[in-house]
């Protein structure tokens, strides 16, 4: 009996001596080690893709942001700030939805197939309101030139991205209300225009805050 109960406290022992081994391998070590790496290499990303203005953080690289005016009394949506380029349709899952201005309590799809009437009439919606916005004396916008990501939204609805083209229909409003030549508006999407991952993954973007923080700077600057 008492060899058995001696074998039963060795085995309890060894036992908690391993458990303690492992925790402190696995589950502080190691994470240490992972994480020391990590923000070794990949600083940015690993702390979330910070993009930085006169020294402060001011977003994220992988979340786009809305660039509205201030809401006035009685007001429930804000209108657009047209004076900064804008990104793409915020209400990822719906007009409805707790999603509509870039908020993160949760993200996705609309899951509409594209003959869906609510679908369609957002989409004629969004489009008539970037040709209104966009058309400026003698500079009107040809609906037919809207570019897709112009009306919809992405899977996620967060997207920070907008195509060139899209950065270019904006180009004119945006030298307007900023009182900047167009074509140096213009130059500025060209800087800040990536292209296909590797060459040939994804599609040309325009990250929108990073070309805003550039507008901003550029107005500041006044040429």
């Amino acid at each position: 009996m008492n060899t058995s109960v001696t074998n039963t406290a060795r085995l309890l022992g060894a036992g908690l001596r391993a458990l303690l081994v492992l925790t402190l391998l696995t589950g502080v070590l190691y994470p240490l080690a992972v994480t020391g790496i990590v923000q070794g290499l990949f600083a940015g990303k690993a702390n979330g893709s910070e993009v930085e203005s006169n020294g402060e953080v001011v977003g994220s690289s992988l979340i786009g942001q809305a660039y509205n005016l201030p809401l006035k009394e009685g007001q429930e949506t804000p209108e657009r700030d047209l004076k900064w380029f804008q990104g793409r349709p915020q209400n990822g899952l719906g007009s409805n939805s707790v999603n509509t201005q870039y908020r993160l309590i949760l993200s996705g799809a609309t899951n509409r197939s594209a003959d869906n009437a609510e679908l369609v009439q957002w989409v004629k919606d969004a489009k008539a309101a970037v040709v209104k916005d966009n058309s400026v004396p003698g500079h009107p916008v040809n609906p037919a030139d809207v570019p897709a990501d112009a009306v919809t939204s992405s899977g996620s609805g967060l997207d920070p991205a907008i195509s060139p083209k899209y950065a270019d229909l904006q180009v004119q409003r945006v030298a307007e209300k900023n009182g900047l030549p167009a074509d140096r508006v213009r130059k500025l999407v060209d800087e800040h225009t990536e292209g296909r991952t590797l060459g040939f993954m994804g599609e040309p973007r325009v990250n929108v805050l990073e070309l805003n923080i550039a507008l901003k700077d550029l107005a500041a600057a006044g040429r």
